[in-house]
């Protein structure tokens, strides 16, 4: 029997193609600290749990295909309180983050066009751009410059009569960069003069540090572009809540809205349950999120800390999200990290990675590079360094 070309050429998720490795390690008996994936140890506001408990329908029906008022009403009041207005017809409530942009990209791009993202780039796009034949058009960031964007002339370099779209990650996973409002205007000028849309994936917005400025694409002071603007969001690393798989299209235009619609109708709804919960999380004191931005702080500094003193390793500090791109000195990252789960260990606990190639676009680059997740507690990602530092000094491939 034979598969589609399309499910045959889509790549296995880097985040996730060496899992087998890290449960033969375990099934030998090893701890692995898993810094491959950002799942968040924080603990997910009690309201949620106390919202879901509380549903007291007798039956669990088909929710509107836009979501509930209830959730929607309270994206729209979070935008409020960021000086941010969407009106009920210009929010529709999707299964996560995820479904959000998959739908997006199949509402705006046909087999053959061109989408622009600056790399490295969240892997999963990959995917979705490999299952909707998109030709994705990297504009090359470098971990030397904190993966921040080239100039304006460089990224018009890229552009084709074929190119439909401009899409963002700010802050990024999974390099942390938050680009500043200089950048967002170069982005918004390239996309007026070569007339493009733009999607704004901002799930890490709460995650920005050292007294940064963050502007979302949805901003007032991006009015002149809010007819191209996109906006990707989710509860899931917000409110630490990745399992309700609860995420959000927002966007001013109205006949865009009205054609990404005809797809929550074609999967009818969103689980009424997650929703209900969701927004309840939406009434989560601002001193929570607070609290979670210092506690991430934390870590990535301890993160930072560590790496900065360890020989022949380039990392800048990510000024967002919670996700590193490190350059090792080993020949190969995912050789290296197999070979961490495979072979290596310090009294019985050893790391797992993920390779940074599946995150670039352009072939050979990222090949020495891995993506951490600074998303455990302080005391496991002290543990994780030391086991990474002492693993780069036995590594059979290191480079010198």
């Amino acid at each position: 029997m034979k598969f589609s070309n399309r499910i045959m050429s889509m790549e296995t998720s880097p985040v996730r193609k060496l899992i087998p490795y890290a449960n033969g390690a375990k099934a030998k008996g090893k701890k692995v600290y898993h810094l491959n994936i950002g799942q968040p140890d924080i603990k997910t506001p009690e309201l949620f749990f106390e919202a879901v408990k509380n549903f007291s329908g007798d039956i669990l029906t088909y929710s509107p295909s836009n979501g509930i008022p209830e959730l929607i009403d309270a994206m729209i009041q979070y935008y409020k309180n960021y000086d941010i207005d969407f009106s009920k017809d210009e929010v529709l409530i999707m299964n996560g983050g995820s479904e959000a942009l998959l739908f997006t990209l199949m509402t705006l791009l046909d087999k053959g066009d061109e989408i622009v993202v600056p790399e490295p780039f969240y892997a999963n796009y990959n995917s979705m751009f490999q299952v909707l034949e998109i030709n994705v058009v990297p504009i090359s960031t470098k971990i030397e410059d904190g993966f921040h964007l080239p100039s304006k002339a460089e990224i018009e370099k890229v552009i084709t009569p074929k190119t439909k779209v401009l899409l963002i990650s700010n802050p990024a996973n999974p390099t942390g960069v938050t680009y500043t409002k200089e950048e967002l205007d170069v982005l918004a000028a390239v996309a007026k003069e070569k007339d493009l849309f733009i999607i704004s994936d901002e799930v890490y917005r709460e995650f920005v540090y050292d007294g940064l400025e963050y502007e979302s694409f949805a901003s007032k002071a991006k009015a002149d572009v809010k007819d191209r603007v996109i906006i990707i969001d989710s509860v899931s690393k917000r409110y630490s809540a990745c399992g309700a798989r609860i995420g959000a299209v927002l966007s001013k235009n109205k006949d865009f809205m009205a054609q990404l619609y005809k797809l929550c109708q074609a999967r009818l709804s969103v689980p009424e349950l997650e929703q209900i919960g969701s927004a309840a999380l939406y009434k989560t004191p601002q001193s929570y999120l607070e609290e979670v931005n210092e506690e991430y702080k934390k870590r990535r500094d301890i993160v930072f800390d560590a790496l900065n003193n360890m020989e022949g390793v380039v990392c800048r500090k990510p000024e967002g999200a919670f996700y590193y791109i490190v350059k090792l000195p080993v020949d190969n990252s995912e050789k290296f990290v197999i070979w961490l789960l495979e072979e290596f260990d310090i009294d019985g606990e050893t790391l797992m990675m993920a390779p940074a190639e599946g995150f670039y676009a352009t072939p050979g680059r990222g090949v020495n590079e891995v993506r951490i997740a600074y998303a455990l507690k302080a005391e496991d990602l002290i543990k994780s360094m030391k086991i990474l530092e002492e693993a780069l000094k036995q590594y059979p491939g290191r480079v010198l």
